[in-house]
């Protein structure tokens, strides 16, 4: 045990396995070692995508304030993955580079950039490494010739997995029914509805951007297999978490966890019947859906929105990493302009505080405190804070009760401003809202449809101000009124003195 976790609440964690919050302990001794099933890079990721990593990065970060090392792998996704998130459709890459008539490696590169510049603005903490999905085929090809004869079967349009060759298909979804078969492809021959594809075929007389040769003819992996393959190739198997959203836990998991049933009976000589415990992973964890006022965010509707549209529409991207935090992650989370909105407008008021606290501050303690640091010299009033915030994110990441202990740590009185900053830089290790480097200046973000420059405004400002010591007030009021209807909010008697007027509707 580390001094870090000396006297603090027990880290419980959801397994999706069994429904239930757990005490969580890793298989190393003070090392964690998680695995995320990253984006498919064919287009940009929605505010639902995100939210995800932003759950994962708190998880991260809880386990880092828990004081373990944490292993973080993120996965690229740029081949495999149909247009159903099931089995079913064409590869996405494929499909997206016909659409744009672009080379697939072109599509994969740009997106990807976009996908880690989304990352960077969300005060994501890079993964440990970033695994890609084509760089892994050879060992994708390895780990199917290992399984394929005992759990695999091969058709005309590829390999398929036997579902019914592992135990407990499906526990991880709860049980399979009618519904989730039918998202699956309904290819002839195959022996169970739920079988999938471990390797497809490259049709008769089709060349496709990406194929490989293979054992069972030229073509490309499936997307469940690739994350077996690769989480095993970084953290080894069994390892701790894997982490997804919930519209993972009712197919793509459950396939990656029936390779991985197969692959530990084969390379361990165990009876198939007894790797019915081995999932690869000991926790399995997801978050729930971003939903807006149509439904489920989701690309397949087109017209998604992006975490560069709110950023184009002057919304800073931290404070959807806050609108995020709101909520717990296994509960469905409203976006709407109103509560993107009400999120900036927290932050805003959070960044003043920390703001108005560095003004009065007279040391610099507060920029990297330890926990055992905190507990042995923080003033006694913010020693039940910091016991109340240990306890709500180590209770399976309840950031919704972690929150406002930041306003309260702000508020509290008598309690000199180098404490408190100590704490909230403590707090922020955990939540990730960058909150003692921000600036009030830097959350005023210009819209891509401004009317008016900053230079513009700062100069009109300027001629209110002097009309203002004339007593010009007509001239003062219409300069106002002109800087109001070209979208900028005037803050008289504030020293930032103007900010935007966001349109999100």
């Amino acid at each position: 045990m580390s001094e870090d976790q000396h006297n603090a609440a027990p880290l419980r964690l959801f397994n999706s396995l069994t429904r239930t919050v757990e005490p969580f302990v890793p298989i190393e001794a003070g090392h964690a070692r998680v695995y995320s099933c990253g984006p498919t890079v064919y287009n940009y990721a929605h505010l639902g995508n995100l939210r995800a990593y932003v759950f994962t990065d708190t998880l991260r970060r809880t386990l880092l304030w828990k004081g373990l090392d944490v292993t973080h792998i993120i996965n690229i996704t740029d081949v495999g993955h149909l247009t159903s998130d099931a089995d079913a459709g064409d590869d996405k890459m494929e499909a997206a580079a016909r659409a744009q008539a672009r080379s697939i490696w072109d599509i994969a590169a740009h997106y990807t950039d976009a996908f880690k510049r989304n990352i960077a603005d969300l005060n994501i903490i890079a993964p440990s490494e970033w695994t890609v999905a084509t760089d892994y085929v050879p060992q994708m090809i390895a780990f199917a010739e290992k399984i394929a004869p005992a759990h695999c079967y091969e058709l005309e349009s590829g390999l398929y997995f036997d579902s019914g060759s592992v135990p407990d298909y499906g526990a991880l979804a709860g049980g399979r029914d009618d519904a989730a078969h039918g998202r699956i492809d309904p290819v002839a021959g195959k022996r169970n509805p739920s079988d999938f594809a471990i390797w497809r075929k490259s049709p008769p007389g089709e060349q496709r951007q990406m194929e490989w040769d293979s054992p069972w003819g030229k073509g490309a992996p499936g997307w469940h297999l690739e994350c077996s393959v690769m989480s095993e190739a970084c953290l080894g198997h069994p390892f701790d978490i894997h982490t997804g959203g919930i519209d993972h836990r009712e197919i793509h998991h459950p396939n990656e966890i029936a390779q991985n049933q197969a692959f530990h009976a084969v390379c361990c000589g165990v009876p198939d019947a007894a790797t019915a415990g081995f999932t690869g992973a000991r926790w399995w964890m997801h978050n729930n859906f971003l939903v807006d006022r149509q439904g489920k965010m989701s690309k397949s509707k087109g017209g998604f929105t992006t975490l560069f549209s709110l950023i184009d529409a002057g919304v800073h991207p931290l404070a959807y990493r806050l609108l995020c935090l709101g909520a717990h992650y296994r509960s469905e989370l409203e976006f709407s302009a109103e509560s993107v909105g009400a999120a900036l407008t927290r932050l805003k008021r959070l960044v003043m505080g920390v703001e108005n606290l560095k003004a009065r501050a007279e040391g610099i303690t507060w920029q990297s405190p330890r926990l055992d640091y905190l507990r042995a010299n923080l003033h006694p009033k913010l020693v039940p804070l910091l016991e109340q915030f240990d306890a709500a994110i180590s209770d399976d990441l309840m950031t919704p009760r972690a929150l406002p202990l930041l306003e309260e740590t702000i508020g509290l009185k008598k309690v000199p401003a180098d404490e408190k900053l100590c704490l909230l830089a403590a707090f922020d290790r955990a939540l990730g809202l960058n909150l003692l480097n921000l600036t009030r200046a830097e959350l005023r973000l210009q819209p891509k449809d401004a009317q008016i420059t900053p230079e513009e405004i700062e100069t009109a400002l300027d001629r209110r101000q002097t009309a203002r010591a004339d007593k010009d007030f007509a001239l003062s009021d219409e300069i106002r009124d002109t800087l109001i209807a070209r979208g900028v909010e005037v803050m008289d008697g504030d020293p930032l003195r103007w900010d935007w007027r966001l349109a999100l509707g």
